[in-house]
């Protein structure tokens, strides 16, 4: 058994490895717990991108 978890974004659920196809899923993740946190990790990394400006196109001239 493996101590990898994975965030399912077909069921909003933490799985094991034996769970959907990895196309559906964020992870592996070390544990359940950091698996259940996945969509908040992913709104606050894409904030964070969002206000970098080496990421923010906007920022940019034409």
């Amino acid at each position: 058994m493996s101590d990898e978890y994975w965030f399912c974004l077909k069921h909003h659920a933490v799985e094991g490895e034996d769970g959907c196809r990895a196309a559906d899923r964020l992870g592996p993740y070390a544990s359940a717990a950091e698996a259940s946190r996945a969509l908040e990790k992913v709104e606050e990394r894409n904030e964070s991108w969002d206000n970098d400006p080496k990421w923010n196109d906007d920022a940019l001239e034409d």
